[in-house]
């Protein structure tokens, strides 16, 4: 499975992680709830998460995937919750930590504009 970092640099990763804060979240935690503010996204560097609905599954997100994004890249409400089906290692962001990544790095910026686009189309 392809991991969100894959297509950066190792400069561009570090510069990434860098922004964000390492967390270890239990089993059964919910970080994102739907309908509520865009303030944080995470990506999940260990773990699985249930991405729901309307309280029913659409999708499943593990180590590798970025969670929370789409909120803060739309200026919308959340459109999903997200629940920790194990214990998860990932990095934390702000929407400030995302937003100056954005400006910071074009690499960053095109690549999660991709993962936007390619969720809203899914």
């Amino acid at each position: 499975m392809a991991s969100f970092f894959d297509s950066f640099t190792s400069k561009e990763i570090a510069q990434i992680s860098a922004h964000g804060r390492r967390v270890k979240l239990p089993q059964g935690w919910s970080p994102i709830w739907e309908d509520t503010p865009a303030d944080k996204a995470y990506i999940l560097l260990e773990g699985t998460v249930s991405v729901r609905r309307d309280g029913k599954e659409i999708a499943q997100l593990g180590s590798g995937d970025i969670v929370g994004e789409a909120a803060i890249v739309g200026h919308t409400l959340r459109t999903a919750s997200i629940v920790a089906l194990t214990p998860l290692v990932a990095i934390h962001f702000t929407d400030t930590d995302i937003n100056a990544l954005l400006d910071e790095l074009p690499s960053f910026r095109d690549k999660l504009t991709a993962v936007v686009e390619s969720r809203i189309k899914g």
